[in-house]
């Protein structure tokens, strides 16, 4: 597809998103459950309830063009291509998870995820091969979250993943970032780019329990 296609496509889903989101439906769309363990003033450590989501792999350089790129596939499963018809809900927030790479952003690859409704987690609709999406389930588990306002963009992330780092260093969480996760660091966003004041962002990373809450049951607000 020419670039100026793709580009008049894009403008059409996201305007498609921005119209949903100018009517009720927009109040009540669906978040991944979590419980707040623990929390500073520039960061907070979520325990995330069981959750099924839907991932884009892309192999892309760019941040921006990989969530683009994934986004795009994922609208098209909502929208109805998937082997059921369904039409699913859109939800937030859309979620890039960075892979660790050698390349300019410390990245070779992404996976750009979107959470399925609660109506949608025990049976997900399977999407039409050609848009090459998978299920991905998650069991419960601890991540931080630092929120940062404006657009998520290639010249921004990485100083945000490291001033969280940074945050965790000084904290119980120092050195837990969990060895097992095959992500760097993940960017959740929940506003639709044609918003642009009062944006926001998230770095998320997994991290593993530690001795001051365990990531268990000392519990702040649950959401």
């Amino acid at each position: 597809m020419a670039m100026s296609s793709l580009k008049n496509a894009l403008i059409i889903i996201l305007s498609a998103i921005t119209i949903a989101c100018s009517t009720d439906l927009c109040k009540a769309i669906e978040s991944p459950g979590y419980t707040v363990v623990h929390s500073e003033s520039d960061f907070e450590i979520r325990r995330y309830r069981e959750s099924v989501w839907m991932t884009a792999p892309v192999n892309e350089i760019s941040f921006e063009k990989a969530t683009r790129d994934g986004f795009h596939r994922l609208f098209q499963f909502i929208q109805g291509a998937n082997l059921n018809f369904s039409r699913i809900y859109m939800t937030k927030p859309v979620l890039t998870s960075i892979v660790p790479g050698a390349g300019p952003l410390h990245s070779s690859a992404y996976f750009v995820k979107l959470y399925l409704p609660v109506k949608f987690q025990t049976d997900p609709p399977l999407p039409l091969p050609e848009l090459n999406l998978q299920p991905d389930p998650w069991t419960s588990h601890c991540i931080a979250v630092r929120k940062f306002s404006g657009f998520a963009r290639d010249g921004n992330i990485v100083k945000e993943a490291q001033k969280l780092a940074l945050s965790l260093s000084r904290s119980p969480w120092a050195n837990s970032t969990a060895s097992t996760s095959e992500y760097a660091y993940s960017i959740a966003r929940y506003n639709s780019p044609f918003r642009i004041i009062g944006r926001v962002n998230e770095v998320w990373v997994d991290v593993t329990g530690s001795r001051a809450s365990g990531c268990e049951s000392n519990l702040v607000a649950a959401y």
